[in-house]
C-alpha cells in the first residue's frame, strides 16, 4: 500500500546512527514501560498510569530533550483539551446509547435470536463475532463489555470455550470498532489531529481492518493464541 500510494520513505541508517537514535530514544521509550509495566506490576491503576506517563513524558520533552519550548505550553494544552472534549462527548453519547439499549434488553433479545439460529460451536462463534463487530461500531467499548459479557459468558462456556480466550476475543473485536465507522472513536481523534474528514480515514482504513479481521479470526479458531502461555 505504501508503495502503491507512494508514501514518502526515511534514508537507510549505519549500525552507529541506528545505536545513536535507540539511544537518544530510550528517555521517551520510558513512558511505554511507565504505562504497562505499572500496571502489570500492579504499581497503579491504568488511569493512573496514564497520569504519571503523562508527567513524566512532560518532564523529558520540555527539561531533558528540550525540543519543544516551555512557552508553546499552553498552546499544547488547547490542542489537547480540543482532543479530549471530543473524545469525551462520544464516549457521553455511547454510553447514552448503552444505557437505552440495556434498557430496552437488546442485547439480550439479540443473543437468543443467535442462539436460536444453530447449536453449532463454529456457527455461534461467527455470529457473536458478527454481533460484537456490529455493536463495536456504533456503541463504545466500556459499555459493551459491561453489556455483553454477562450474556455471552455462559453461551460460550457452555460450548467449552476458555473464558480468558473469550474475553480476548470481545477485546479484539471491540477494538476493531474503534477504527470503524459511525462511532470510531479513534477516527475522530485521528481527524482532529491531522484534520482529515472522518470517512476518508475510514476509507482508507478499510485494507488494515481487513488483516484485523483475519487476526480475529484466527484468535477464534486457534485457542493456543489466546491461552498457549498459560
Amino acid at each position: 500500500i505504501a508503495r502503491k500510494r507512494n508514501y514518502p520513505k526515511g534514508s537507510v541508517l549505519s549500525g552507529t546512527e541506528i545505536w545513536k537514535v535507540t539511544k537518544d530514544a530510550l528517555l521517551g521509550l520510558m513512558t511505554c514501560i511507565i504505562i504497562v509495566g505499572g500496571v502489570i506490576f500492579g504499581w497503579f491503576t491504568a488511569t493512573e498510569s496514564a497520569a504519571v506517563a503523562v508527567v513524566y513524558a512532560f518532564i523529558i520533552t520540555f527539561f531533558v530533550y528540550r525540543e519543544i519550548p516551555l512557552r508553546q505550553f499552553g498552546n499544547i494544552l488547547r490542542k489537547s483539551l480540543r482532543t479530549i472534549a471530543m473524545v469525551m462527548a462520544l464516549i457521553a453519547t455511547a454510553s447514552m446509547f448503552g444505557w437505552l439499549l440495556a434498557y430496552l434488553k437488546i442485547p439480550a433479545m439479540v443473543t437468543t435470536a443467535l442462539l436460536g439460529i444453530s447449536t453449532n460451536k463454529i456457527v455461534i462463534l461467527l455470529l457473536i463475532n458478527v454481533m460484537c463487530l456490529i455493536l463495536g461500531c456504533i456503541m463504545d467499548m466500556g459499555p459493551l463489555i459491561l453489556i455483553l459479557t454477562p450474556i455471552l459468558l455462559p453461551i460460550v462456556q457452555a460450548i467449552g470455550m476458555n473464558p480468558i480466550q473469550f474475553g480476548v476475543i470481545m477485546v479484539v473485536n471491540l477494538a476493531i470498532g474503534f477504527v470503524t465507522p459511525p462511532i470510531g472513536v479513534n477516527l475522530f481523534v485521528a481527524s482532529s489531529l491531522t484534520e482529515v474528514p472522518v470517512m476518508q480515514i475510514a476509507k482508507k482504513a478499510m485494507p488494515m481492518i481487513g488483516f484485523f479481521l483475519v487476526a480475529l479470526l484466527l484468535i477464534t479458531f486457534i485457542p493456543a493464541i489466546s491461552i498457549g502461555i498459560l
